[in-house]
């Protein structure tokens, strides 16, 4: 790569530090195929552009949900798909599975804010006893 290209784009440890993840995470990420770097230094450092992040804090969202490792490359392979040409048959399948995967992100986010929810109310009940135990103090 030019010294401009690798100018241009994340070593490991920025976009770690951006992402606020590991670079084990990240290596781990390149292995499994999941996020490889779009890049290589002239020293074999892994180098990831703007897309890569981008695709990173999708990957990140799934996991806030909970959502398995299998489960995320499956999504990000559909992503990865609509981005190429396709049949019209196999267009319509990719956006029907995105729209699978839409709708059950969005049960698990209600599920998430649920709980959110309920820590809410233990935390302000945990409050008001600690209030109380310091006023009888």
């Amino acid at each position: 790569m030019t010294k401009r290209t690798c100018d241009s784009m994340l070593k490991i440890g920025e976009m770690a530090e951006r992402a606020q993840v590991s670079l084990r995470t990240l290596r781990h990420y390149d292995a499994i195929g999941l996020l490889p770097p779009s890049g290589r230094s002239e020293g074999g450092f892994r180098l990831y552009t703007e897309d890569d992040y981008r695709r990173l804090q999708t990957v990140q969202g799934m996991k806030a949900l909970g959502w398995s490792l299998e489960q995320i490359t499956e999504v990000m392979y559909t992503l990865t798909e609509l981005e190429t040409p396709q049949t019209p048959a196999r267009h319509h399948a990719l956006l029907r599975d995105l729209a699978e995967y839409t709708t059950q992100a969005d049960r698990q986010r209600a599920r998430l804010a649920e709980g959110l929810s309920r820590a809410d109310a233990l935390i302000q009940t945990l409050q008001r006893q600690q209030s109380r135990a310091v006023e009888a103090a």
